[in-house]
């Protein structure tokens, strides 16, 4: 058994050991609750790590801070059960102990599991893109959008108009149809200005949302750039029409699978809004613009919600 960071690493060879020897063990499982009902240790009982109340479910488990305590997770890859251990240490146990490998090692060494359906395969928590077409949920789905100068920053919303996304062959594309005349201002909510900036932003200074009330993102690609699943996964090439202008456009995103067979997609980035002919406050255009300098740059959050 290897110790490290005040608690010790044990082997499925020695955990089973260890059980064939003594039956007060306590084992602890520190995976979701439906992951721990479908396969676990024989014996173990489940406190998930990821909850805030892990400590204290530990704690109504086993009072006793100086009693053995196994811990195990999922694999080799994940940190559940080290970050269970260290969370333990903290709160004053000291006789921790976490399986090496978790659960995939102790498969892999042949001994037994119990559960629901203690034999299935491991479902897969990548991205998976099956060919299918989908239509936006423009409810759920937003743009978040923030502009700058030098003495304040706004920001706001903007809606779908409509949207769709088909997936062939694992390649993505899809188009969306945003609603400019939707913009919205948060930042001065209850200020007199408020209204004020929202008709400067439609007017023809910025959006010109009366001639041109719709911008259309068109995506010609889309391409995997890692399996993370809480990191920016793809990254997304297409084409911005705005205000009567295309241009191309590119940025990361992560997409994600829905328990209900729909996909999300979140980005963040900022995008050069002169390259659209929106040129009002920008010096690269302008001399003498004194308390009216704009920055070029607009910062974008994006969630898009399809089924």
């Amino acid at each position: 058994m290897e110790d490290t960071k005040g608690f010790a690493k044990i082997t499925a060879e020695e955990l089973y050991g260890k059980i064939g020897r003594k039956t007060d063990l306590i084992i602890i499982d520190t995976l979701p609750k439906e992951l721990f009902e479908k396969r676990h240790l024989p014996g173990a009982q489940n406190a998930c790590v990821f909850q805030v109340v892990f400590p204290l479910e530990v704690e109504a488990i086993v009072p006793d801070r100086d009693r053995e305590v196994v811990l195990y997770g999922s694999s080799r890859a994940s940190h559940d059960s080290v970050t269970a251990a260290e969370k333990l240490v903290r709160h004053g146990y000291s006789k921790v102990f976490v399986l090496t490998g978790g659960l995939a090692a102790w498969r892999e060494a042949g001994y037994p599991l119990t559960g629901n359906d203690p034999d299935a395969a491991d479902e897969d928590d990548r991205c998976r893109l099956d060919d299918h077409s989908y239509t936006v949920d423009i409810e759920r789905s937003i743009i978040e959008w923030t502009g700058r100068n030098p003495n304040t920053t706004h920001y706001g919303t903007l809606r779908l108009l409509r949207g769709d996304i088909t997936i062939r062959q694992g390649k993505l594309k899809g188009t969306f149809e945003i609603d400019m005349q939707s913009l919205k201002n948060l930042s001065l909510e209850g200020n007199e200005w408020q209204p004020v900036l929202i008709a400067h932003l439609k007017s023809d200074d910025f959006f010109f949302a009366e001639k041109f009330p719709a911008a259309r993102f068109t995506i010609d690609s889309a391409r995997k750039i890692s399996e993370s699943l809480t990191a920016p996964n793809f990254e997304v090439e297409g084409t911005l029409e705005l205000r009567g202008v295309r241009n191309g456009m590119k940025f990361l995103a992560t997409i994600g699978n829905l328990p209900d067979g729909g996909i999300t997609a979140e980005a963040h980035f900022d995008f050069d809004r002169t390259q659209w002919k929106i040129i009002y406050g920008s010096s690269r255009y302008f001399e003498h613009l004194g308390m009216h300098v704009v920055f070029d740059p607009v910062s974008i959050a994006l969630r898009v919600v399809a089924r």
